[in-house]
């Protein structure tokens, strides 16, 4: 899977991965309002709403980025229609052509840690028949508890060919109380760093790894020095336009072939008709201005790279 999601970040041009995290204040009233009429004021009203927000936005995006990222909280709030959002969307993505990358950010131990795997990235038998869950092609991992918590995800990754993106230093303002702390006379975000690197070994595509990592670019210094330390692995950037990172920030986490790093960005497109640059699209032209988000953060990251 890693090698389609470099064929696709080289096809569009287009290194970015669209995070679509829904909440309440971002779906445009119009289809709140008509899942409302449908449903009541109920979950059930919430999930489809989701699902036809995230469908308009998919259907303006594909072909225009390689990836996207649903973050599953978003959609666990909602309950279990929430869940089937989150599921209908996953699959509506694949059959779009996207790599998805689900940001379910799990880490535990053992059997636990096997059934996360499975549950989004592998299968189980259900009698004679093979049944896969939510299916994604990347989970991101919190890697907290060891290779014990990891391992299981990477077993099934190397079945099923998919991969992980690791929690290594994290975009939020907090990160540092414990991924900056000293052991030795390095950070606990390099000696991350320097594991996510052996993980990357054991499971290569043809020129990047299948393990990689996620490195905010609200730090630019510290994406310079993970990108030596983990040279095979694709960087997750989060923290591009709404948390502050811009195109400028972002060259030391891209090797020198222009490659080795996907950044994304939610709410900054999937909320665009929000922002006042984009306002002329009205909500109904939310998709629309999805779109023109999406181009100008092409046209940033390629000029920053230039």
């Amino acid at each position: 899977m890693i090698n389609k999601l470099v064929e696709g970040i080289k096809k569009t041009e287009a290194p970015i991965v669209v995070g679509l995290d829904p909440t309440m204040k971002l779906i445009p009233k119009f289809i709140m309002d008509k899942a409302i009429k449908e449903h009541g004021e109920t979950l059930d009203a919430a999930g489809a709403a989701i699902w036809e927000y995230n469908k308009g936005l998919v259907d303006a995006i594909a072909g225009l980025v390689p990836a996207v990222k649903p973050q599953i909280a978003m959609y666990e709030q909602f309950g279990i229609p929430g869940l089937v959002a989150y599921d209908k969307t996953v699959k509506y993505c694949k059959e779009k052509g996207l790599v998805v990358i689900g940001d379910i950010k799990r880490g535990d131990i053992g059997s636990t840690s096997t059934a996360y795997a499975i549950g989004h990235l592998g299968s189980v038998k259900i009698g004679n028949t093979v049944c896969r869950g939510f299916d994604e092609d990347f989970a991101t991992v919190n890697p907290y508890l060891g290779s014990d918590g990891v391992n299981p995800f990477i077993d099934v990754c190397k079945e099923e060919k998919k991969g992980l993106f690791i929690l290594v230093k994290t975009s939020n303002p907090s990160s540092g109380e414990f991924q900056d702390q000293l052991i030795g006379d390095k950070t606990l975000y390099h000696l991350v760093g320097e594991k996510v690197a052996e993980w990357a070994d054991t499971h290569m595509g043809d020129d990047y790894s299948y393990i990689g990592a996620v490195v905010g670019a609200t730090y630019p210094e510290i994406g310079k020095i993970m990108r030596e330390v983990m040279p095979k692995s694709y960087i997750l950037v989060p923290g591009y336009g709404a948390q502050g990172g811009k195109g400028k920030d972002l060259v030391h986490f891209f090797n020198k072939d222009g490659l080795g790093a996907i950044v994304n960005s939610s709410r900054g497109i999937i909320g665009a008709y929000q922002q006042e640059k984009y306002a002329s699209f009205g909500e109904e032209g939310y998709a629309d201005a999805a779109i023109a988000a999406v181009k100008d953060m092409k046209a940033d990251i390629q000029s920053a790279l230039k």
